[in-house]
């Protein structure tokens, strides 16, 4: 699940603007067949909690650039309440996790 995490990739906002994006974690759903990754751009919001945001994307069309860090991914969004629902239990499943780290590290 995890092999394209910290994968770099450009995206492109709403209004058109090129945004740098990181890969928090990609999953194949056993239950539709599609290939879902979340990601960050890093930025902060309101109440100073990174932004994560979710799509659709197929793994053939994942191509690198020799000359640059950042991958060309083409995402489509998230379609039904319940592909939601699969993508937000795994990021509080992984925040749990990273919680529980630094809770142990911090001893």
């Amino acid at each position: 699940m995890n092999e394209n995490e910290g994968l770099k990739f450009k995206a492109v906002d709403e209004d058109g603007r090129t945004i740098d994006c990181e890969a928090l974690f990609c999953y194949q759903s056993p239950e539709t067949k599609k290939n879902y990754i979340a990601y960050t751009d890093h930025s902060i919001d309101e109440e100073g909690n990174t932004r994560v945001y979710a799509s659709i994307y197929e793994p053939e069309d994942l191509k690198s650039y020799s000359d640059s860090e950042y991958a060309a991914l083409p995402l489509k969004p998230i379609e039904t309440e319940r592909e939601w629902e699969t993508v937000e239990t795994i990021l509080q499943e992984m925040q749990k996790q990273v919680e529980s780290a630094d809770s142990s590290s911090a001893q």
